[in-house]
């Protein structure tokens, strides 16, 4: 099982009329909470008056009735689900950032992780500017309210700043009167906009699905490069980044991160995951008796794998619907004790067969050995583990949380030696060039593979781990890093 942390999820709304858009955005992120669990947060605009509330927790650990009631009602809001790929945990770095400045208030939500943001972080800070988080975020809220200062309006400011930004973005903004949805030029994180019933107004997602939570009707996909303004006056957009960079979609969004039920950039995910199943038996075919998938984002690809092998599929695993994600887990003795906290074989479908067990992925290998290990004390005759992603031997720099290659089983095994440690008798990877191929429509024309082979669409000298501003002083000797002296 993979354990690879999410990104985050985003969310805003503009309403034609005053109304409960805290409710709006609570359900969309519900929606999204999968993308992130770490944090929520949301920020109600009321005639130009900001309300926020963020913590610590799962959406509906943050928003009693007691925290919506508070947010009130206005004519936009947005709201934020974190996993954080750049500063630690906790509700210092919980989104969205609210930011007060003499050219007005603005309040930020931010999908990804930039590449330069120690870079731009330097300038900033030997320039005046104090920070309050450790998260790229705020870079981006002082890059943007920098250039405010000499532009006509936020979207203009906003517009100069992605000049200076790199890595992967996808930002919803709210000043007192416009609501804006950013896209970096690469694409590299999905983000999508529909509208509300009855001419009620906009909203903004990161995913399709949280766009159903709320009725919305889905419109497009904002194109990577694109700035698209919510108004009074209805949406308009700024194309200046359009087709200034390569398309890279992370292809792990439809390996992994977003929902099944989700369609990015024209492609569903679920019909991707299936192909990528499809892909995997033809490439490591195998006499067996059951495929099965680990719930939940290896159901998908082992349907796709009985689709063309032909060996029956069925359910293998009871999911604890009760225990997040593994991986969220403060620590790695924790996170593999909950392993069978979470799942559960059924022995009538696994003993004595031949199974084709099918995953997303396989990180470091401890969490996939103890899954294997609970198929054998079921009665598995032969354990033969199926991936839908190639091996990971990369860092990501773009919103994931593999910032070195320290924990990646694969950057110093063999698929053989990997076999081994995670006690199956076959194991099989998705190639890298037909994971280029499971995600099919006019706009999938890209993707980002760079875990896998190294290719990285963007400069990443200067690309920081998540907690390098947390790190104790002894351990930041690296280029850039400050002495706190």
């Amino acid at each position: 099982m993979g354990q690879i942390h999410e990104e985050c999820g985003v969310f805003g709304v503009y309403a034609n009329e005053t109304r409960d858009v805290a409710s709006d955005v609570y359900y969309g992120l519900f929606a999204l909470q999968h993308r992130g669990q770490e944090s929520a947060g949301i920020v109600v605009c009321d005639d130009g008056v900001f309300s926020v509330y963020k913590d610590v927790g799962l959406v509906n650990e943050v928003f009693d009735r007691g925290a919506m009631e508070k947010l009130g009602v206005g004519t936009m809001a947005i709201g934020h689900v974190r996993y954080g790929t750049t500063g630690t945990d906790g509700r210092l770095n919980a989104q969205p950032i609210v930011v007060n400045h003499i050219k007005g208030r603005m309040a930020l939500a931010h999908n990804g992780n930039l590449t330069n943001s120690s870079v731009l972080r330097e300038r900033l800070e030997l320039s005046g500017d104090i920070f309050h988080t450790t998260s790229d975020t705020e870079v981006i809220s002082y890059i943007t309210t920098e250039k405010r200062l000499t532009e006509p309006s936020v979207e203009a400011a906003i517009n100069q700043a992605m000049y200076e930004l790199e890595g992967a973005y996808s930002l919803v903004f709210m000043s007192p009167t416009k609501l804006i949805a950013v896209r970096d030029p690469n694409g590299f994180r999905p983000l999508c906009y529909g509208k509300l019933p009855d001419g009620g107004g906009y909203v903004v997602a990161s995913e399709s699905c949280a766009l159903d939570a709320v009725g919305a009707k889905f419109e497009r996909d904002v194109l990577p490069g694109e700035i698209v303004i919510f108004d009074k006056d209805g949406v308009r957009t700024i194309r200046d980044h359009c087709g200034t960079a390569k398309r890279t979609m992370c292809v792990f969004e439809y390996i992994y991160f977003a929902r099944p039920d989700s369609f990015i950039d024209g492609c569903s995910v679920h019909e991707a995951r299936i192909r990528a199943g499809r892909f995997l038996a033809k490439e490591h075919p195998v006499d067996a008796d059951v495929v099965i998938g680990i719930p939940d984002s290896g159901l998908d690809a082992a349907l796709g794998y009985s689709m063309e092998s032909g060996i029956p599929y069925n359910i293998g695993f009871i999911k604890n619907k009760y225990i997040g994600r593994t991986f969220i887990a403060p620590g790695q003795s924790s996170r593999e004790n909950q392993v069978r906290m979470k799942l559960n074989p059924i022995a009538s479908v696994v003993s004595g067969k031949r199974v084709v067990l099918v995953d997303d992925s396989i990180v470091r290998g401890t969490t996939c050995a103890r899954i294997v290990k609970l198929l054998r004390d079921a009665g598995a005759k032969e354990v033969h583990m199926r991936v839908s992603a190639p091996p990971f031997v990369n860092p990501c720099y773009y919103g994931t949380d593999i910032d070195s290659h320290e924990h990646l089983v694969a950057y110093s095994h063999t698929v053989d030696e990997i076999a081994k440690i995670i006690d199956v008798d076959t194991l099989g990877y998705i190639s890298v060039e037909n994971t280029k191929k499971i995600a099919v429509s006019d706009m999938c024309t890209g993707f980002c593979t760079a875990c896998f082979d190294g290719n990285y669409p963007t400069d990443t000298e200067y690309a920081s781990k998540k907690n390098r501003f947390e790190e104790k002083i002894s351990l930041g000797k690296g280029k850039g890093d400050r002495t706190d002296e």
